[in-house]
């Protein structure tokens, strides 16, 4: 089983991936991390009891890799709750490098089936809480059990 952790000035992440759910979009966030794309980036969106979002290149959020994946919207992990790690996407497939991770199941129902879940945060679920508009991703570490 692939896991990731999601290194900040505020904490590490502990994340354990929906492989078999998304197995694309999860393949794609793995290769982004090895090739180091996310070292430095910020997240530069947080909207409270909602959602924190990093991953844009140019800290705008209308940056990406250069190119889109498919979403992928059909397996049983599909449910936005606390510490769901989920592919922002400006349209259906559209979905590039830019992700979300939940605070709580409070208002994000309407994402379950619209955005790929592909992994989830089972450790430093309290930096979540934690992160603000602005702080660094310092490094993203894929490792394999």
């Amino acid at each position: 089983m692939k896991k990731a952790e999601i290194q900040t000035e505020k904490g590490i992440m502990k994340v354990d991936f929906f492989e078999e759910d998304a197995p694309n979009t999860v393949a794609n966030f793995i290769k982004l991390s090895k090739e180091g794309f996310y070292d430095g980036l910020t997240f530069h969106r947080i909207i409270p009891n909602f959602v924190i979002q990093g991953g844009c290149p140019d800290g705008t959020g209308m940056g990406g890799p250069g190119y889109t994946i498919k979403c992928e919207l059909d397996g049983v992990k599909q449910y936005h709750d606390r510490g769901v790690l989920s592919m922002a996407h400006a349209g259906r497939d559209t979905g590039g490098s830019q992700f979300f991770i939940c605070h709580s199941r409070d208002n994000t129902s309407h994402l379950d089936h619209n955005h790929t879940c592909f992994g989830k945060v089972t450790e430093g679920l309290e930096v979540i809480d934690e992160i603000r508009q602005g702080d660094v991703i310092s490094k993203i570490v894929v490792t394999e059990d």
